[in-house]
């Protein structure tokens, strides 16, 4: 469950799923959960774990394949302790860099739902001939 401390939320579910990543919990190969099992288990909307597996994607360690899933990169493991090494070596700067770029990732797909649900609104009936 996501908690109230002021961190996003889907920086707190990507946080949750990189230490899994990084412990094993979620091996190499594995497919994460659906996003629907996500927002069950987070008790947040299908947006909200969007942005975090989109973090997750920015950072090299999942991989969609369409009409499969979201898949835990092989060298995720590598990949998952190079970049806490290199966020250790740059500092703060990086993690807030990073973290914005999460935002407003996070941003876009939250208006991409609105204009996906605007465009349902208007276009609902069938289409006429002229």
């Amino acid at each position: 469950m996501v908690e109230k401390t002021g961190r996003p939320g889907y920086l707190q579910i990507a946080d949750d799923l990189r230490t899994q990543i990084r412990t094993g919990s979620l091996a190499p190969g594995a497919a994460l959960p659906s996003t629907a099992q996500l927002c069950q288990r987070y008790d947040v909307s299908a947006s909200v774990v969007k942005a975090a597996i989109s973090v997750l994607r920015t950072e090299n360690l999942i991989v969609g394949q369409q009409g499969k899933g979201v898949f835990v990169r092989e060298d995720a493991a590598t990949v998952a302790a190079a970049a806490g090494a290199r966020a250790g070596d740059e500092g703060a700067g990086s993690s807030a860099v990073m973290e914005q770029l999460a935002q407003m990732r996070h941003t876009m797909a939250v208006l991409g739902d609105r204009i996906a649900d605007l465009e349902k609104a208007v276009f609902q009936g069938p289409k006429r001939s002229r």
